[in-house]
């Protein structure tokens, strides 16, 4: 894959912090550096992807009550554990 040039300022003890990453790892600095970027670039569209999806939802008026959230992570970690809840609060369409 074609690559460019790129330069950025680095506070000294994250540069420090990046050289020694990238020989504990017996990688280059940029290498490590590069991996971090797109890692932040998927979380974020990630988070994008998960708020679009909420706004969608919000939009069309359906909301899942405090309550049932709740009462769904109680179910977290053990063996009864539950599908996430499904709205239970419906708004009122003007």
């Amino acid at each position: 894959m074609p690559t460019a040039k790129f330069t950025m300022r680095l506070d000294p003890a994250l540069k420090s912090w990046l050289e020694a990453e990238a020989q504990r790892q017996d990688r280059s600095a940029a290498y490590i550096a590069q991996k971090a970027i797109a890692e932040m670039m998927e979380v974020s569209e990630y988070r994008r992807e998960v708020v679009e999806a909420a706004m969608a939802e919000v939009n069309q008026g359906a909301f899942v009550s405090q309550k049932a959230v709740h009462a769904w992570m109680d179910t977290w970690g053990t063996d009864a554990e539950t599908p996430p809840p499904q709205p239970d609060i419906f708004r009122k369409r003007a």
